[in-house]
């Protein structure tokens, strides 16, 4: 049975054959991502029962492999001497079995996924010389995860952007749940995924919706910058009524969050509304207002904060979790 999924991250990795090598430079002129095949180790292990295919998963990507069976799938431990039998028979159903074919099909070639992340990553490294380069593989999660993060790796699910047309996903999905799982969203799930993994939110009492909006603002703000999207609403995957939406009411929606006094809010309702990717979440009366409404106004709150601080960089900007401070020093009229 498949099961239903939470969205998570996506991935890169640097390679060649099929190890961990290759890919990663502390220059960033030279730098070349490549993208590992973990992916097909793993079709040809449970649709093959070829054992060579498993022998190199646990030994070649032995991080990717305890990710894959402890985090994604949950069916048990690495070193369970009944592991390799249970992801055998997790895969057996004849629906997933199409969809990891199906995926596998669809993308045979890896190369627009490694020059964006390349092209990316040179740009964040002239930014953060010292942000470390992960590796990147894919992988099938059968429809768990999006995206994985683990030390130094980043793991993209291809089973899960098979495109929003993708028949099986409406099944298990409502359609704006596929609006991201267009193969384009691999790119930006990746770097957000990624940069949130190393800039985490700073958990304590007391954190309120600013916090989370400007937290999660400043990274996408960051991934929009490097990726140069034209737009913040291009960057949140938001199609041309979302962002007519938000040109619109983006006045009348900050307003009503200093009306509400919800900046200050910590009820976790009140700051999920904001947050989630669920757009029928009533924040304005009578409005449907776009998912993950509050991150887009944290993004417009940090552009302009960057846009009059002309001395802070990408780095300070990134490691700066004062968002109160970045509040009071900015004049935000939409």
């Amino acid at each position: 049975m498949i099961r239903k999924v939470i969205f998570i991250l996506v991935c890169l990795v640097a390679l060649s054959s099929c190890h961990w090598n290759g890919g990663k430079s502390s220059d960033s002129a030279e730098l070349n991502i490549k993208v590992a095949r973990y992916d097909r180790l793993l079709f040809e292990y449970v649709t093959m029962n070829n054992l060579s295919a498993l022998q190199k998963m646990n030994t070649d990507f032995p991080q990717a492999t305890k990710l894959l069976i402890e985090d994604v799938l949950a069916i048990g431990e690495v070193d369970d001497n009944k592991i390799n039998d249970r992801l055998m028979e997790y895969y057996a159903d004849t629906t997933l079995l199409v969809l990891i074919q199906d995926a596998e099909e669809k993308f045979k070639d890896m190369g627009w996924i490694e020059k964006k992340l390349t092209k990316g990553f040179k740009q964040l490294k002239k930014e953060v010389p010292s942000l470390p380069v992960p590796h990147f593989y894919a992988q099938l999660s059968a429809l768990n995860q999006s995206v994985v993060v683990g030390d130094s790796i980043v793991g993209f699910s291809i089973d899960k952007y098979m495109g929003a047309d993708y028949p099986l996903y409406k099944r298990f999905y409502y359609d704006y749940q596929c609006r991201s799982m267009e193969p384009d969203r691999i790119v930006p799930d990746c770097f957000t995924f990624y940069l949130l993994s190393e800039y985490p939110m700073p958990w304590g009492p007391g954190r309120t919706l600013l916090d989370m909006i400007l937290h999660r603002g400043k990274i996408n703000w960051v991934v929009a910058r490097i990726l140069g999207y034209e737009s913040f609403e291009k960057e949140m995957g938001y199609d041309e009524k979302e962002a007519e939406w938000c040109k619109k009411n983006k006045s009348a929606l900050w307003q009503g969050m200093l009306d509400n006094g919800h900046l200050d809010a910590t009820d976790p309702l009140i700051v999920r509304s904001y947050i989630r990717k669920d757009p029928f979440i009533p924040i304005m009366t009578g409005e449907r207002t776009p998912a993950s409404i509050g991150v887009w106004m944290g993004i417009l709150l940090i552009d302009e904060y960057m846009k009059t601080h002309d001395d802070v960089t990408i780095n300070d900007l990134l490691n700066d979790t004062d968002y109160r401070r970045i509040l009071s020093e900015v004049d935000f009229k939409p």
